[in-house]
């Protein structure tokens, strides 16, 4: 899978799935990693999840997306999370 890199305001890096419709995020604290959702190309990004660097760095995510097919539905991208992150965010 492959991600599209753009400029969103309040993130140093935000990576986009080629559908738009999900993303990846590092927040400007550089310490907040983010998965965001929208509902249609346009409508305003929402985060489902967030944790702590310290817990899995956005090039870990990634780095674990990268031979994964290309998703439709944004929250499939906490599939790569570690079981207990995805635990501990209730996912």
């Amino acid at each position: 899978m492959y991600f599209v890199m753009v400029r969103q305001p309040g993130y140093v890096l935000f990576a986009m799935t080629p559908n738009e419709l999900g993303a990846v995020a590092l927040a400007e604290d550089q310490k907040t990693v983010r998965l965001l959702e929208r509902s249609e190309i346009g409508a305003v990004w929402e985060p489902f999840a967030a944790w702590s660097v310290d817990e899995l760095t956005h090039s870990d995510f990634m780095a674990a997306m990268q031979h994964r097919d290309e998703i439709v539905e944004p929250r499939r991208l906490a599939e790569v999370l570690p079981a207990g992150l995805r635990t501990k965010l209730g996912l």
